[in-house]
């Protein structure tokens, strides 16, 4: 997930307490007067009579202008305006984020329902259920959720080489385990931390919706004035539902790091991956179909490989424990299992919903007529997930999700294209710089 996904949980809470600079105009922007030279519907010339026509040009200017000469703003001045109007925009695109989320409120109480369900029991089928249900309502949500910042866009290049890179990755960390050096902590602690700032972005939506009638876009908490100071605020205050979302990405952490077994504290793993792959769909823009397609197709052969020809995926899946995967207690057996859980990786639910996720915009900017591409997409990747799972019963062995994912996805989007009349037009779609 890259560093400035977080950039306006951070934003909010170091840029708390701005207020306007009343002596600026209603744009937020000093003007600066110029007196004396001639206009081009001034009867006076320029030269001969600077002082007639300079007085002229002052009373007309202050008949037509309802504002004082003002001077040219300060450097103070200008940075004080610009992290206003960077506040402003975060609460315009925290309300954007709220209505999105009002929208889809039903999605994310069946997500929280979901939640219940180790209570029911451990069998497969419940796993399959949680599993399933967990990453098609991600990806739906994910698809269809607001966002402050533009998204950093991927190129093609990246996309190409983006297996190369995963490879090396997933290589070097299992090298590292084999020649019996665990990082794993480490790599926990980087991720948790992220994990704190994720909660705390996609909780904020969260919070404003369950409590509709607290203004949380003015709801401040005082703090002491050194504080303040150190933090480089206008006023001695942050924001409530930034603490508090804060705060609770906070627990959530101490609460992974626990010495409570992970059978116990599953589902604070689970909630720090989904926070994680929530901000990481709102972060990252595959910008182009032909990105996108690049991406899957690289990725599909990425996977099958590493899950059928070697024992490194599912070695480093079940050494490495950290929140970048999604777990349900194993069914109890008559002999221990070596790893009690069984596993959904993150980038199964992340790679393939930034693909739907294009999909969304693909409709908003080529208007299909008959089919929605967005509908389609998360439809070809509940199709996908269920062929997966599918496969995992009848071979009774771990499986390549993208190996099913990836062709659904790119096929349906392009029968979907056909269905449309606009073959071309997807194949050739790309997104403008600087659309959010």
């Amino acid at each position: 997930t890259p560093t400035n996904a977080f950039a306006p949980a951070c934003a909010r809470l170091s840029l708390a307490g701005i207020h306007h600079d009343h002596g600026m105009t209603k744009n937020g922007m000093k003007r600066e007067m110029s007196v004396g030279a001639q206009d081009e519907n001034n009867d006076f010339p320029a030269e001969g009579n600077n002082a007639l026509a300079s007085l002229f040009n002052k009373i007309m200017q202050n008949d037509n202008d309802d504002s004082p000469i003002e001077k040219k703003e300060t450097e103070e001045q200008k940075q004080k305006r610009l992290r206003f109007e960077r506040l402003a925009k975060i609460e315009a695109g925290e309300v954007r984020r709220q209505e999105r989320m009002a929208e889809d409120k039903f999605i994310y109480l069946f997500l929280f329902a979901l939640q219940l369900l180790p209570l029911i029991g451990s069998d497969r089928i419940e796993s399959i259920l949680y599993f399933y249900g967990l990453a098609v309502a991600t990806v739906y949500i994910g698809g269809r959720q607001e966002v402050i910042d533009t998204p950093e866009r991927i190129s093609k290049d990246n996309a190409l080489f983006a297996p190369i890179f995963a490879s090396l990755s997933i290589g070097g960390l299992y090298g590292l385990l084999k020649m019996g050096i665990d990082i794993t902590a480490v790599y926990a602690i980087m991720v948790t931390v992220f994990g704190a700032l994720a909660i705390s972005d996609i909780g904020v939506p969260i919070l404003r919706n369950v409590f509709p009638d607290i203004d949380f876009s003015s709801a401040e908490v005082p703090i002491p004035e050194p504080l303040a100071k150190r933090l480089d605020l206008d006023k001695p205050a942050l924001p409530l539902d930034g603490l508090i979302t804060l705060s609770l990405g906070v627990i959530c952490t101490l609460a992974y790091w626990t010495p409570a077994a992970m059978e116990q504290k599953f589902l604070i793993s689970n909630a720090i991956a989904w926070a994680l792959g929530m901000v990481s769909l709102g972060a990252i823009s595959l910008g182009s179909f032909q990105t996108g397609a690049i991406l899957l197709a690289g990725l599909f052969f990425y996977d099958i490989f590493w899950v059928f020809g070697t024992d490194v995926m599912m070695t480093v899946a079940t050494k490495v424990e950290a929140p970048v995967k999604f777990l349900y207690t194993a069914p109890p057996t008559d002999t221990p299992k070596s790893y009690p859980f069984s596993v959904l990786g993150l980038g199964d639910v992340v790679i393939p919903g930034l693909f739907v996720r294009l999909m969304s915009r693909v409709d908003e900017v080529l208007q299909p007529k008959n089919l929605s591409y967005f509908n389609v997409a998360t439809g070809a990747y509940a199709f996908g997930l269920l062929a997966c799972f599918g496969a995992n019963e009848i071979f009774h062995n771990g499986q390549p999700a993208l190996l099913y994912l990836d062709p659904s996805l790119v096929g349906s989007t392009l029968g979907c294209a056909a269905v449309n009349n606009q073959v071309a037009d997807l194949w050739g779609f790309k997104e403008e710089d600087g659309e959010n």
